[in-house]
């Protein structure tokens, strides 16, 4: 199997995982929703958990539908080129729950995986500007351009009454730095390398 294909298969097993759990969360409904969000105050108290299943739980089904959407379109995409996507999710998920926690102290609740999304695309934009692929440059600036206008202006239009309730733009800011800074962390010394 060449590296491409073993990449994609391997990004398709972490990102079905990622699906499958979201879409149990869901199944199991409000009480699931209450117990695994993530809530700031649980958070302080012990319950580090909600660090992590706070981005697999969702506001409804819409919210899921869209972030399911959006997962299975970045996979198909950077699939082929992460090698790592332990790392890339690992970076994600944590840019997002630590960028929160630390960076938004009030900021009490928030779930959802758009975060982490907007990391597996930071990741997946630098690992094809590695490569010399133009099309990432293409990619990182639409990324860039929408974090700034998110953080200035808001949502997108139209983002709340998709999602069924507020927009945690701040979330896909920590969650793009946080991806992104795992891309770094393993294409760096891939670069430095004579013929990197």
């Amino acid at each position: 199997m060449d590296g491409a294909a073993e990449n994609r298969r391997r990004a398709w097993i972490w990102s079905g995982a990622i699906g499958l759990c979201a879409l149990a969360a869901q199944a199991a409904g409000p009480a699931a929703l209450a117990a695994l969000r993530y809530q700031r105050e649980a958070i302080l108290d012990g319950q580090f958990w909600r660090l992590f299943t706070g981005q697999l739980v969702h506001l409804g089904w819409s919210h899921l539908g869209l972030n399911l959407a959006g997962l299975t379109l970045l996979t198909a995409l950077f699939g082929p080129v992460l090698r790592s996507m332990a790392a890339v999710w690992t970076g994600a998920f944590a840019g997002t729950a630590l960028g929160l926690l630390v960076l938004e102290p009030d900021l009490r609740w928030y779930v959802g995986l758009s975060g982490a999304l907007h990391g597996l695309f930071a990741a997946g934009a630098l690992t094809l500007i590695a490569r010399g692929g133009r099309e990432g440059w293409l990619l990182l600036g639409a990324l860039v351009l929408k974090l700034v206008w998110e953080q200035l202006a808001g949502p997108l239009p139209g983002s709340e009454s998709w999602t069924g309730g507020p927009v945690v733009t701040a979330a896909h800011l920590y969650g793009a730095l946080g991806g992104g800074a795992a891309a770094l962390a393993r294409l760096l010394p891939r670069l430095r390398r004579p013929g990197g």
